[in-house]
């Protein structure tokens, strides 16, 4: 008889999903081109717009003004 190969499972919740999709239909790229970027700027637009989707649908509440602390 032939031997099964093991299988490993990874739980990646819905967050490791929805990372995928921002990244297939490139929501980032977009932002960043649409807003642009300003001098000194660390964090671009895009990317601020994927932590707050994250942040959104994370499992703990905050308000949207402690954006800060999730980065």
């Amino acid at each position: 008889m032939k031997k099964i190969p093991e299988i490993t499972v990874q739980n990646l919740d819905h967050l490791g999903l929805v990372a995928g999709l921002i990244d297939r239909i490139e929501i980032v790229e977009k932002i960043n081109q649409l807003v642009g970027s300003q001098p000194g700027e660390i964090v671009s637009p895009g990317h601020v717009v994927k932590a707050m989707i994250f942040n959104g649908l994370g499992e703990r509440i905050s308000a949207i003004i402690l954006i800060f602390k999730f980065f």
